[in-house]
C-alpha cells in the first residue's frame, strides 16, 4: 500500500507541478513554478557548479573548494555520488574516509551552499564504468533497466545512499539539499517503469525535495515521451554543451553545437540547465589550458548570458566549477587521463582562474537582481545597427527590463556601435552601445537598486549593497568602452567625482553619468530625495577584484584580497577568512571602524569612500627540496618459469579479469603447457581501454607488447579482433615435451561508461579474451590486486592499486626498503617489464598558507612507458606518451604530508628500454590564508 501511495504521489506531482510533499516534520517547504523554484514562498535563483569529492582524496580540501564556489557567488553545488567508488564487491559499502558524504554534506551546509544530489544509479561523469561498480558486470539483466538483477543490486545501493541524502535535505532544517536528480543523461531510453521506480524509492527512502533529472544533449525526443507521464520527474533539466570539446582549437570553435539555449520541457516547471558546459574534455590530448581557453570568459559572456535571457532560466549547473584528478584507476578509459582539469575555472591544483572572475562577475549579478527568478519574454529596444541584436526580458511584477545585447552573427569578431531605442519603465530614451567580438552584456532598466532608481545603464551591474546606509554598487564594462548610467531622483542630487573623470548632467528628474570604463571611478551621490549612494565604476578586472559577504551586521564588499572566504561581526569587529597571493592593500566597506584579516587586526584608515585602507602581507616563499636518494628495484618474477603461482586463481571460466574479481590497473596470467616442438606463434587478444597494453614472456624470455583494444559499442563480442597481438616464438626455444609457460601482463586502463544506454557497453570485459600457443592445450592462472573484491587497503579503496608484484607485495607504502640506490643524474635504466623507483623526502611548508605541489616530469611524456605514481601509498597518476600530454601531477594536502615525510614511488611499465628522466616538486601556486587540512590516513 505504501509503494502504490508513493507511485500515486509522485504520478500527481509529477503532472501538476506542485511541490514537494509536506511531512509534518518538514522545517522548509520546496516548492516551484514556471518562473523558478521557491523556498518558504521565497523564490531561488539557483547558481550551482558540479564538484566530484571522489576526484578530490583530501576531505578538508572539499572544505577549500565549496569555500571557493561560494566566494564567486554560487549558491549551489551539485554532487554525483559514484557507486563504483563506495561498493568493492556486492552488499558491501562505505562511506568513511575520503568516502565520508555525510562530512561532504555537512561541510556545504556550512560553508552556505544548497545541494543538488545526483546518486544514479548511473552517473556518467568520465568515470570508470560510468559510476557502475565493476562486480555489476556478473549482474544478470540489462542495467539502466528494470531487469530484476540490475533492479536488486541498484536499490541496495539507493538504501545505503537515499538515507544519508534525506538526512541532509533543506526541508528536514538538519542540511541544505534542495533537489534530487535520478539517473543521468537517460532519453536514450524507453523504460519508464524504471523511471517511475527511481522516483518511487526515493520517495519511500524518505527524499521530500523535488526530483529532478538531466537530458543531454538534445531535449526534443526526450521530452516527447518523459516530458509528462509515467517516468516523468517533476522538474526535467537539460544538458548543453554548445562548444563541443575540440580544445586543439579554442581560437576557431565557436558554438558548433548550437546557440546554447535551454529548451523548456514542461510548461509548469522551470527552466533548468541541469549541466551546462563550462569545460570540457580533452579528447585531442591538447591539454587542459587550452579547454580553458576554448571555454573562456569570452564563451562565457556570450553563451551563458545568451542563455540567461533567451531561456528564462532561473536553476543553472555548469559542468564543472573545479574537475579535480582521476587518482587511482578511476577514470573511463576512453575519454580522459589521471587529469580531470576539464578547463574549469579552478584548476586541478585548486588556483582560481580568468573563469573564476567571469563566474563571479556574473554570479554577483544574479544574486543581487532578484526580478531576474520572473521574467517573461517581452519586446526589446530597437538596434539602429542590424549586427547587434538586444533581446529583452521583463519581470510581471516590477517591470524590470533585462537585456541582452550581442551580436546577430555569433561567431561575429567585429567592433560595431549603434544606438538602441529603448523604451524604458522610466521613458524613452536613445542609449548609445557598442560591442567589441563575441562579448555578450546584460544590460537593465527600470530597477529598484536598492535605495535608487536606475532608469538605464551601458554598464553592466555586477553588484549592489545596502551598507551603512547608503547604496554601494559595483558597475564595469568593457576596458577602453563609453559607458553611462541615468538614475532617478525628484530634484538635482549631489554628485561628487572622488576617483576617476566622469560628467554629469540632469534634466527633468534624470541624473544621468558618462565616463570610460577605465581603471576604477568612484561618484558619490547624495540628496535628490533619496539615500546617499556610492557608485564604482570599472572594467572587467577592477569588478573582478571585489568580493561580497554577508554578517550579521549587514553584507560587506572587500577589495584587494585574492580570495575573500568568509566575514563575521562580533563587538563591532569585522572578522575575514581571506587568501592574498602577494602583499597588498586591502579595502573593506562595511560601516564598522576595525576589521581584522585571519585573526589579526589590520591598521586601517578611513577613506572619501566611506571605506577603510589597509594592507596585507603576502605568503612566505615555499622552497621544496630537490628529490634525491632514489633507490630502484625490477620486479617480473612472474615472467620467470619457476615462480610460484600456485595461490593464483585457476583462469577456468574464460580470461576476463573481472571474472575473478580483479577490475582494476594490471592483471597477470600465466599459462603453463606442454612443448610439441612445432609451436611458432603465441596469439593473443586482449581489451583494455584505450591507452591499456599488454606484454607477453615465454620461459622468461620477453616477446614483446600489443596495444590492448577497446569492443564496439554493442555487447560483447561485436569486433572479433580488438587487441590483437602475435608474438614468434624463438627457434629453439620450445623442446619436444619440455614444460613451458607463457606469461602476460595486462594493463587495464578502467571500464566502459554505458551512455548510450542500449548497448550495453559497460560489460565490455578486461584482461585477456584470447590466448593461444597453436594448437597445444594451455593452462591459465590469473593474478590482479591483492585480494580482489576482498579489499586489503580499504582506506584506499577499490580503484587504488592494481596487480604489479610491488603492488601486492606494498612496495607502494610509506616506509624505507632496502634496495640498491639509483643514479638520477644518469637517468635510471628501464629494460621490458617492471622498474620500480623510489625516494623520501620531508616537508614543512609555511603553515597558515595553501600551497599547491605538483609532480613535474620534465619534457614530452617518453614512448614506450608507462609510469604509475604512488605519494605515501595513494595512486595519484599515470604518466607515459601513450597515456595523454599530462606532464604535472598534483599532490594534494593531506595525502602530501606538508609537515613530515613522505614517500614517493614510481612503477614503470615499459615495453622497450629505456630511461626515465626524474621529476621534481614545484609549486603551482601559494597563498597565505587557506584551510586547515589533516593527513588523509591509509594503512
Amino acid at each position: 500500500m505504501r509503494r502504490l501511495f508513493a507511485m500515486l504521489l509522485v504520478a500527481i506531482l509529477g503532472i501538476t507541478g506542485l511541490s514537494s510533499p509536506a511531512h509534518a516534520a518538514d522545517k522548509h517547504r520546496v516548492s516551484y513554478d514556471n518562473y523558478s523554484i521557491t523556498l518558504d514562498g521565497k523564490r531561488v535563483l539557483l547558481q550551482a557548479a558540479e564538484f566530484h569529492y571522489f576526484r578530490l582524496p583530501s576531505p578538508d580540501l572539499w572544505r577549500d573548494v565549496l569555500e571557493k564556489y561560494r566566494a564567486a557567488g554560487f549558491n549551489a553545488v551539485s554532487i554525483y555520488f559514484n557507486w563504483a567508488y563506495h561498493s568493492p564487491k556486492d552488499g558491501v559499502y562505505d562511506f568513511t574516509g575520503v568516502r565520508d558524504v555525510e562530512r561532504l554534506l555537512r561541510t556545504a551546509e556550512e560553508v552556505g551552499l544548497y545541494v543538488i544530489a545526483r546518486p544514479g544509479p548511473y552517473i556518467n561523469a568520465e568515470t570508470t564504468g560510468g559510476g557502475f561498480p565493476a562486480w555489476l558486470k556478473r549482474v544478470p539483466g540489462r542495467a539502466r533497466t528494470s531487469a530484476p538483477g540490475y533492479t536488486r543490486a541498484y536499490r541496495d545501493w539507493l538504501n545505503h545512499i537515499n538515507p544519508i541524502i534525506a538526512r541532509h535535505q533543506v526541508t528536514r532544517g538538519t542540511g541544505s539539499v534542495l533537489l534530487y536528480n535520478v539517473e543521468n543523461e537517460y532519453q536514450a531510453n524507453t523504460d519508464a517503469q524504471y523511471m517511475e521506480d527511481l522516483q518511487t524509492k526515493a520517495r519511500e527512502d524518505g527524499i521530500t525535495v523535488p526530483i529532478t533529472t538531466n537530458v543531454c544533449c538534445d531535449a526534443g525526443d526526450w521530452a516527447s515521451t518523459w516530458g509528462s507521464g509515467q517516468g516523468a520527474v517533476q522538474i526535467p533539466g537539460v544538458d548543453d554543451y554548445p562548444q563541443s570539446f575540440d580544445c586543439a582549437n579554442p581560437d576557431t570553435v565557436w558554438g558548433p553545437w548550437g546557440e546554447g539555449v535551454t529548451e523548456r520541457i514542461r510548461a509548469d516547471a522551470p527552466v533548468f540547465a541541469a549541466e551546462y558546459q563550462s569545460g570540457a574534455i580533452d579528447l585531442n590530448d591538447a591539454g587542459y589550458d587550452k579547454c580553458r581557453e576554448l571555454t573562456g570568459p569570452a564563451y562565457m559572456k556570450y553563451f551563458h548570458k545568451n542563455n540567461l535571457i533567451e531561456s528564462g532560466a532561473t536553476a543553472f549547473n555548469y559542468y564543472m566549477g573545479f574537475g579535480g584528478t582521476n587518482w587511482g584507476w578511476l577514470a573511463q578509459p576512453n575519454d580522459v587521463y589521471t587529469s580531470y582539469d576539464y578547463g574549469a575555472a579552478i584548476t586541478e591544483a585548486r588556483q582560481l582562474t580568468a573563469k573564476y572572475d567571469e563566474f563571479k562577475r556574473q554570479n554577483y549579478f544574479l544574486r543581487a537582481l532578484t526580478p531576474l527568478t520572473k521574467t517573461d519574454p517581452a519586446a526589446g529596444p530597437a538596434s539602429s545597427n542590424p549586427a547587434l541584436l538586444a533581446k529583452t526580458r521583463t519581470n510581471p511584477d516590477t517591470g524590470t527590463q533585462f537585456v541582452l545585447l550581442r551580436h546577430t552573427d555569433r561567431a561575429a569578431l567585429t567592433d560595431d556601435s549603434g544606438t538602441l531605442d529603448w523604451a524604458t519603465p522610466d521613458g524613452r530614451f536613445a542609449v548609445p552601445v557598442r560591442l567589441i567580438g563575441r562579448d555578450a552584456k546584460v544590460l537593465v532598466a527600470g530597477y529598484d537598486l536598492g535605495g535608487q532608481r536606475l532608469a538605464w545603464s551601458t554598464s553592466e551591474i555586477m553588484t549592489h549593497e545596502a551598507i551603512a546606509g547608503r547604496d554601494v554598487a559595483v558597475l564595469y564594462g568593457t576596458e577602453g568602452t563609453a559607458g553611462a548610467t541615468t538614475l532617478r531622483y525628484s530634484s538635482k542630487p549631489r554628485v561628487t567625482v572622488l576617483d576617476g573623470s566622469v560628467s554629469s548632467t540632469f534634466d527633468n528628474g534624470n541624473l544621468t553619468l558618462g565616463y570610460t570604463h577605465r581603471g576604477l571611478a568612484r561618484v558619490l551621490i547624495t540628496g535628490g530625495g533619496r539615500r546617499p549612494a556610492l557608485l564604482l565604476i570599472g572594467t572587467d578586472a577592477t569588478a573582478a577584484t571585489f568580493w561580497r559577504a554577508d554578517t550579521s551586521a549587514g553584507p560587506v564588499l572587500v577589495r584587494g584580497t585574492s580570495l575573500l572566504r568568509s566575514a563575521s561581526v562580533s563587538r563591532g569587529l569585522l572578522s575575514l577568512r581571506a587568501d592574498t597571493a602577494a602583499a597588498s592593500s586591502v579595502e573593506v566597506f562595511s560601516g564598522l571602524a576595525r576589521f581584522a584579516v585571519n585573526g589579526t587586526v589590520v591598521p586601517a584608515r578611513p577613506t572619501s569612500s566611506g571605506s577603510l585602507l589597509g594592507s596585507l602581507s603576502g605568503p612566505e616563499r615555499v622552497t621544496l627540496p630537490a628529490l634525491r636518494g632514489w633507490t630502484s628495484r625490477t620486479e617480473g618474477y612472474e615472467a620467470q618459469p619457476g615462480f610460484d603461482d600456485s595461490a593464483w586463481k585457476i583462469a577456468d571460466a574464460g580470461l576476463a579479469s573481472d571474472d575473478y574479481g580483479f577490475h582494476s590497473g594490471a592483471v597477470w596470467y600465466r599459462g603453463r603447457f606442454t612443448a610439441t616442438g612445432t609451436e611458432t606463434t603465441i596469439d593473443t587478444n586482449a581489451i583494455t581501454g584505450r591507452r591499456g597494453t599488454y606484454l607477453v614472456w615465454l620461459n622468461g624470455r620477453f616477446l614483446g607488447s600489443a596495444a590492448g583494444g577497446v569492443e564496439a559499442d554493442a555487447e560483447a563480442p561485436q569486433n572479433p579482433d580488438p587487441g590483437p597481438g602475435h608474438f614468434a616464438v624463438p627457434a629453439g626455444a620450445l623442446k619436444p615435451g619440455a614444460k613451458a609457460v607463457v606469461s602476460v601482463l595486462v594493463e587495464n586502463m578502467g571500464n566502459n561508461d554505458d551512455w548510450t544506454v542500449d548497448d550495453n557497453r559497460f560489460r565490455q570485459p578486461r584482461g585477456l579474451i584470447r590466448a593461444s600457443v597453436g594448437d597445444t592445450p594451455v593452462t591459465w592462472r590469473i593474478q590482479g590486486a591483492q585480494g580482489g573484491e576482498d579489499l586489503v587497503d580499504p582506506a584506499r579503496g577499490p580503484l587504488n592499486t592494481g596487480g604489479l608484484y610491488g603492488e601486492r607485495h606494498g612496495w607502494t607504502l610509506p616506509g624505507r626498503l632496502d634496495w640498491p640506490a639509483a643514479n638520477p643524474a644518469a637517468g635510471p635504466a628501464v629494460k621490458p617489464g617492471v622498474t620500480w623507483f623510489r625516494t623520501g623526502f620531508t616537508l614543512d611548508l609555511p603553515r597558515k598558507q595553501d600551497t599547491s605541489v605538483v609532480l613535474r616530469f620534465p619534457g614530452t611524456p617518453p614512448a614506450g612507458q608507462r609510469i604509475q605514481l604512488f605519494l605515501n601509498g595513494w595512486n595519484l597518476g599515470h604518466y607515459g606518451g601513450s597515456i595523454g600530454p599530462q606532464t604535472d601531477f598534483v599532490l594534494p594536502a593531506g595525502v602530501l604530508l606538508e609537515h613530515g615525510a613522505n614517500t614517493l614511488a614510481l612503477a614503470v611499465v615499459a615495453d622497450q628500454p629505456g630511461t626515465i628522466a626524474p621529476p621534481e616538486l614545484v609549486t603551482a601556486g601559494t597563498q597565505r590564508g587557506g584551510v586547515t587540512v589533516a593527513a588523509v590516513t591509509g594503512r
